[in-house]
C-alpha cells in the first residue's frame, strides 16, 4: 500500500480566488510545483480533493471546472508533476438546483472523496498526510487516521485562530513548501 498526500486546491496549491471560474485567475502558488515534485519523488501519491460549491451556486459549470483542472494538470505536468487522482464535490447543502443541493458524502469535511481515492489507489492512510488551508480540509483525513498540516496561505491564518488547543496529528506550516519540508523530515513512506 502506498502513502498519499491529500491536497486541497484553493489557498493551498493555487491562489485563493472567490469561486475561481476563469483560467486567467488560476495561479499556482510559489514553490508548489517543486514541493509536489519532491513529494512525488519520495514515493507519495498526490491526490487532489476539492470542494467546488461554486457549481451548485451557479458561479461556474462542471465543464468550466474540468477546463480549469485540465489547465492546472497541464501546468503541473510541465514541471514534472503528475496527480494520481483528482476528486471534486460540486454540492452545497443549501444552494443550487436539486441535483447539486444536498447533504452528500463527498463535501469536505465528509470523507467520501478520500474514501473513493483510497479504494481506487489502495492507499495507506496512517502513513498519509492531508494539507489544506481550512480545518474542514483536514477533519476527514484526521478522522481516517492521516496526519495533517494546516497552511497559513488562503484562509489558513484565520483558521489557525480557531485552534484553541493542540490537536493530535495536526501541525501548522507557513505555506505548502514549509508543509512539504515537515512531511519529508518525518520520513518518506
Amino acid at each position: 500500500m502506498r502513502a498519499a498526500i491529500f491536497l486541497d486546491r484553493d489557498g493551498t496549491l493555487i491562489e485563493e480566488v472567490h469561486y475561481l471560474s476563469r483560467v486567467e485567475d488560476l495561479r499556482i502558488l510559489p514553490g508548489v510545483p517543486e514541493a509536489l515534485q519532491a513529494l512525488q519523488d519520495a514515493g507519495f501519491a498526490l491526490v487532489l480533493l476539492t470542494n467546488q460549491a461554486g457549481i451548485a451556486r451557479g458561479f461556474l459549470s462542471e465543464e468550466t471546472l474540468h477546463e480549469l483542472h485540465a489547465i492546472l494538470i497541464e501546468r503541473l505536468a510541465a514541471r514534472g508533476v503528475r496527480l494520481d487522482a483528482l476528486h471534486y464535490c460540486p454540492h452545497h447543502p443549501d444552494h443550487g438546483p436539486p441535483r447539486y443541493r444536498m447533504v452528500c458524502r463527498c463535501r469536505k469535511p465528509a470523507t467520501g472523496m478520500l474514501e473513493a481515492a483510497t479504494a481506487r489507489l489502495g492507499l495507506d492512510l496512517p502513513a498519509s498526510w492531508a494539507v489544506g488551508d481550512k480545518l474542514s480540509d483536514l477533519e476527514g483525513p484526521l478522522k481516517m487516521g492521516c496526519r495533517a498540516i494546516l497552511v497559513r496561505t488562503g484562509h489558513g491564518r484565520q483558521q489557525e485562530g480557531l485552534l484553541t488547543t493542540p490537536r493530535a496529528r495536526l501541525e501548522v506550516a507557513e505555506d505548502f513548501v514549509a508543509a512539504t519540508k515537515k512531511i519529508l523530515e518525518a520520513g518518506a513512506p
